[in-house]
Parts: C-alpha cells; sequence; structure tokens
C-alpha cells in the first residue's frame, strides 16, 4: 500500500470525477493537491476542502507547462483527470479538445517525469474502442476512432507507453467507460445522459432518446471509478503498470432500459414522474452502438471487484440528485 504521507495531485479536482477522488484521498488521509482551471470543473464540487491544511488548490490550466511544474512539485502521485470531454464538443471543436487533451496531457507527462513522480495514472477512455465491433471490448482489441476525442484519448495512451519505455515511469491508464453519479453536473450543451435526464424527469419535461433507445452502454458508478484508481495508485504487482484497464461494472444497458429504471426510482420520490412520456430523436454522429466492458484484465492484475452493478448505483446517484437538483 501507499505511504499515508504520500501526496497525491488530481488534475481535473474540481469536475465530477476529479472532485470525488479529492473527497476519497481526503476521507482516507492522504494529502492531496488539486488543479483545476474551472472551464468544466467546479468550485463549489471543492469549497468543503478548503480549511483542510491537507490540501492544496492550484488554479491552472494544463495548457501552460509552468501551471504543471508548479502542481506536481513535492507530489508523488498523479491522479490526471483534466480533459475536455463530449464527443459532440470534439467534433464542433477540435483545435481545442486536442489542445487541453492532448498537448495539455503531454505538459503533464513531462511535468511528472522532471518532478520525479512515482506513478502517473491518467483518465483513458472507451471511445478507443471506435469502430471495433467486438463485444465484449477487450483491452488489446480496439477499431478506428470515430470522433476528434476519440484520437486525443487514444494518443494519451500512446505517450504514456512512450514515456514508460524512454524515461521508465510507471504510468496506468484506466479506460472509463459511461461514469455516472453523484456531482456529474446536468447542465450544459454537453451534459452526459444520466444527470441530464433525471433533471428532465424531475421537472416533468420529456427527456429525448437519440435513435430507437437500443444503442447500448456499461454504465458505470463512480465508486467503482474510485476503485479502479486505489488499486491502479496502490498495486505492487510489476506486470500491472505501464498498461490500460477497462474501468467499468461489466454489464450492458441499453438507453430504453436506462430511461425504466430512472422513472421507476424517481417515481418513488414523487409519482408523477412516472407518467412522464420520452420522446425519439435521430441518431447522434459518432455514437457507437453497442458498449460493454471486459474487467477479467482489472480483475487479474488489479484484483478490481466493482461493488455497485448499474442499477445500485442508480438508486445512489438519484438519492443524491434528489436532494441536490432542487
Amino acid at each position: 500500500m501507499m505511504d499515508r504521507n504520500s501526496i497525491i495531485l488530481v488534475t481535473g479536482g474540481a469536475g465530477f470525477i476529479g472532485s470525488n477522488l479529492c473527497e476519497y484521498l481526503l476521507h482516507a488521509g492522504y494529502r492531496v493537491v488539486c488543479l483545476d482551471n474551472f472551464a468544466t470543473g467546479k468550485p463549489e464540487n471543492i469549497r468543503q476542502h478548503f480549511d483542510n491544511p491537507a490540501f492544496r488548490l492550484v488554479v491552472g490550466d494544463i495548457r501552460n507547462p509552468e501551471d504543471c511544474q508548479k502542481a506536481v512539485q513535492g507530489v508523488d502521485y498523479v491522479l490526471h483527470e483534466a480533459a475536455l470531454g463530449s464527443v459532440p464538443r470534439s467534433m464542433k471543436d477540435p483545435a481545442t479538445t486536442n489542445a487541453v487533451n492532448i498537448s495539455g496531457f503531454l505538459n503533464m507527462l513531462i511535468a511528472a517525469r522532471d518532478a520525479g513522480v512515482k506513478r502517473f495514472i491518467y483518465a483513458a477512455s472507451s471511445s478507443t474502442y471506435g469502430d471495433s465491433r467486438n463485444l465484449p471490448k477487450v483491452e488489446e482489441v480496439i477499431g478506428r476512432p470515430l470522433s476528434p476525442y476519440a484520437i486525443t484519448k487514444y494518443v494519451n495512451e500512446l505517450y504514456a507507453d512512450v514515456f514508460a519505455r524512454t524515461y521508465g515511469m510507471e504510468c496506468i491508464g484506466l479506460r472509463y467507460f459511461n461514469v455516472f453519479g453523484r456531482r456529474q453536473d446536468p447542465d450544459g450543451a454537453y451534459a452526459a445522459v444520466i444527470p441530464l435526464f433525471v433533471k428532465l424527469l424531475m421537472k416533468h419535461q420529456s427527456p429525448v432518446i437519440n435513435g430507437d433507445g437500443e444503442y447500448s452502454r456499461d454504465f458505470t458508478y463512480i465508486d467503482n471509478v474510485i476503485q479502479m484508481n486505489m488499486l491502479a495508485l496502490s498495486t505492487r504487482n510489476p506486470e500491472a503498470v505501464n498498461t490500460v484497464y477497462n474501468t467499468a461494472y461489466g454489464e450492458r444497458t441499453t438507453l430504453n432500459q436506462l430511461v425504466a429504471y430512472l422513472k421507476e426510482y424517481l417515481s418513488v420520490y414523487d409519482p408523477e414522474i412516472a407518467r412522464v412520456k420520452v420522446l425519439h430523436g435521430p441518431n447522434r454522429l459518432g455514437d457507437i452502438p453497442h458498449s460493454l466492458a471486459s474487467i477479467e484484465k482489472a480483475r487479474r492484475l488489479l484484483n478490481y471487484e466493482p461493488q455497485y452493478s448499474m442499477q445500485e448505483g442508480l438508486k445512489e446517484a438519484i438519492s443524491w440528485y434528489w436532494n441536490n437538483l432542487k
């Protein structure tokens, strides 16, 4: 296990996944540095830590090498979550997605290398599977990327691999599959499907499903993602580093099933929600039809055992949204 005196940098620490990691690490007794420029992250996600002497906030941008260098000073481990997410955003503005996700990633790798960081864990993406039709998705078999976002996340993996080989760094990539849970933002043009639909249903407004609703995803609750990050940070297995892992639960849910679950679980709080109509729109450009992870590699090398199924996680998330979205 890691030394309890370890200092861990979480980039994008004010975002959805990053703020959950900051919170968990601080509760576990580690010292945490958070780097964020608040482009998509929010101060309120981390405000509860501002008075904690074990927490340090660096307001900065990973596109700026000096900000990266400042953030990694004295740091033992990096959890690199900072990125511009969203396939549609990357199609509308590929240049900014590239600058943040590729140049920013490279800046962080260089800064971590120069600071002698022990291990660099980074958010990779299931979008890397691209047009591969294989199900379940296994780490070694990928297709061609279907969006600028997918290209950037694949390039991250290539850079991490080269830095490991060239400079002796320890890097682990976590290919996140449709992560959801507390503090995921329901607002904005690029809101993820679960918080967006929850917010609409709570207002008795109709969610719009892209296509016929039979596209499927391996929705992954945030606590499973935290577990994977902690395993990646602490593993002593030499075979387990300098590779990538699917980070998921390993079950497939269609969008139609998802909406049915949302209505069922939200109706506990407001019976009217059961009667809200669901609408269908066109398929979304760049979307892959089906996504399902094999988590065998993480089980074998990291002893990963996800604790929350999609439905268990959804009940937790809905409880949080009901109490925090109003």
